[in-house]
């Protein structure tokens, strides 16, 4: 037995139980901490060999593991920024170097400039939607900027699409060619039904739009579009330019009521805009009287963004003060296959490792990816009670093993002075 080896064993004891009270003290600390992986204290032995009879004492070696991969629980909040993820996948925030790192902290809130950072620093990044896509990209940062949700420039959409369902009276009268527009363009023009919709040009200009629907022969109607700004001061015939933006005709099943024709929409060119696209596919022919059932074309005025919407699936969509709303990110997530082997950095965020495996990209709730949840927050997964008990343990283990140390150096005492 060597007494410099027993007082060895006592210090490797001691070294241990401090770096486990380290990581209790970390625990403690950050228990409030919002997205904070709890840190623990691995013990490993540490034999040395041993040879005729006389035993070498060894000691005890540690390993600290971060518990990444353990869910917090999740805290609701009232601001729709505040993001919680529950199972796999991090958000992938970026420093002012724009150097990405993972994190599940997110307590995001808009800078001065509207860039979405949270209480560390770090900023969120995404994916711009480009007209109503996404190019992500599998296992690389590249294609990702900084979530901006001020935009303080005014946006406008021309309208491009849009649904118009209605009955159209299937006891109404035929309308001779002769009476009917286009052909008769003066205000004696006849015709079934008339109704206008709102439409807004590239500049976001409102265009109103007249559509006049005729009966022009059994179970067959046509539809003509005139600029509402070209009608005459009664509203409506004769226009100037008299000419239509457009007509079409329609089939009626005699039967059932059900649009038979294979072209179901009409295609508006709004002055100043875009070709607009309607879908008449759900109008029916039907008895009683012209009803116009929905309505719905896009496009908007220009307006400022006034608030912001987070999807399940991280799109964050743009509410404008008219009420408009657009897509204008879709957060990513990041995952790694080996989580608590990322590397731990300043600021409650992780940078992979060659032992955590390479990065994959993808969006909450598709594939492994856990859930995405707007208003709420992960919470700490340290126990306070826990952490307590732990504390008190390796502070009774630290006194045991300076005692080991105590007494060997007690002994080494007896055995120097055994020469005096």
């Amino acid at each position: 037995m060597s007494l410099y080896g027993m007082m060895r064993t006592g210090v490797s004891g001691m070294n241990a139980q401090a770096n486990r009270l380290s990581t209790v003290a970390d625990n403690i600390a950050n228990s409030s901490t919002t997205g904070y992986k709890r840190a623990s204290t691995q013990f490993a032995s540490l034999v040395l060999p041993s040879s005729g009879g006389a035993y070498n004492s060894g000691g005890v070696e540690t390993v600290i593991r971060h518990h990444i991969s353990d869910d917090g629980s999740q805290r609701f909040t009232t601001s729709s920024t505040d993001l919680a993820l529950k199972g796999n996948g991090f958000f992938i925030v970026g420093n002012a170097d724009d150097t990405p790192y993972l994190t599940r902290a997110g307590s995001f809130v808009p800078d001065a400039q509207g860039n979405l950072v949270n209480s560390a620093g770090y900023y969120l990044m995404g994916y711009p939607v480009v007209n109503g896509n996404v190019n992500p990209v599998a296992n690389g940062f590249q294609g990702l900027e900084k979530v901006n949700i001020a935009q303080n420039d005014l946006i406008a959409d021309p309208s491009k699409t849009g649904i118009f369902t209605a009955n159209l009276p299937a006891g109404a009268s035929i309308v001779a060619a002769a009476d009917r527009p286009p052909t008769n363009a003066t205000a004696s023009a006849q015709y079934t039904a008339k109704t206008s919709v709102q439409t807004f040009d590239n500049l976001g200009n409102v265009v109103v739009v007249d559509l006049y629907f005729t009966k022009t022969a059994d179970n067959t109607w046509e539809v003509a579009a005139y600029n509402h700004a070209n009608a005459s001061a009664a509203g409506g015939f004769p226009y100037t330019p008299a000419a239509p933006l457009t007509t079409e005709n329609y089939t009626f099943d005699a039967v059932t009521g059900k649009l038979t024709s294979a072209d179901k929409s009409i295609s508006v060119p709004v002055p100043n805009g875009q070709a607009l696209e309607i879908d008449f596919s759900a109008t029916k022919q039907l008895a009683g009287d012209y009803t116009p059932i929905e309505v719905k074309i896009d496009g908007n005025t220009p307006s400022p963004i006034e608030n912001v919407s987070i999807a399940d699936d991280g799109t964050v969509t743009a509410i404008y003060k008219n009420g408009a709303k657009r897509a204008i990110y879709q957060i990513a997530l990041a995952d790694v296959p080996s989580p608590d082997n990322l590397l731990v950095m300043t600021g409650n965020v992780f940078s992979p490792s060659a032992e955590s495996g390479d990065v994959q990209l993808g969006f909450a709730g598709s594939g492994s990816f856990g859930t995405l949840t707007s208003g709420a927050l992960e919470e700490s997964n340290a126990d306070i009670a826990q952490e307590l008990t732990e504390m008190i343990e390796s502070q009774r283990s630290y006194t045991a093993n300076s005692k080991v140390f105590q007494t060997g150096a007690d002994l080494m005492d007896v055995l120097v002075n055994l020469k005096r």
